[in-house]
């Protein structure tokens, strides 16, 4: 969700409102009981803000506040720093498989 508002899976994109559509399409496979549960959560905590515009049919916006931007910006590292050090972990991966499966 935060990934899907805070500029796509890959989190290469600017941060932009969304409509509940959109996000549905974007997290393609999610309930949209299960999708709306999230939304409130977030917006309970805070993390996200929503826009209501009253237009035929109203149209309903939610974005991430300043709160997020900062839980975002963390993670988007963290995201980055796994995706250049995954090599390494796979490495250490398969060599302490390789020592445990040794003989009985």
């Amino acid at each position: 969700m935060l990934a899907a508002l805070g500029g796509g899976p890959d989190c290469t994109g600017e941060p932009a409102a969304m409509r509940y559509s959109e996000l549905s399409r974007v997290l393609a496979g999610v309930s949209p009981k299960m999708l709306t549960q999230t939304l409130r959560n977030l917006e309970r905590d805070g993390l996200i803000s929503r826009t209501v515009t009253a237009t035929v049919p109203v149209t309903v916006s939610y974005e991430l506040t300043a709160l997020c931007l900062s839980l975002y910006e963390t993670v988007r590292q963290l995201k980055l720093w796994a995706e250049d050090h995954m090599g390494e972990v796979l490495a250490h991966r398969a060599a302490s498989e390789e020592a445990t499966s040794g003989p009985l």
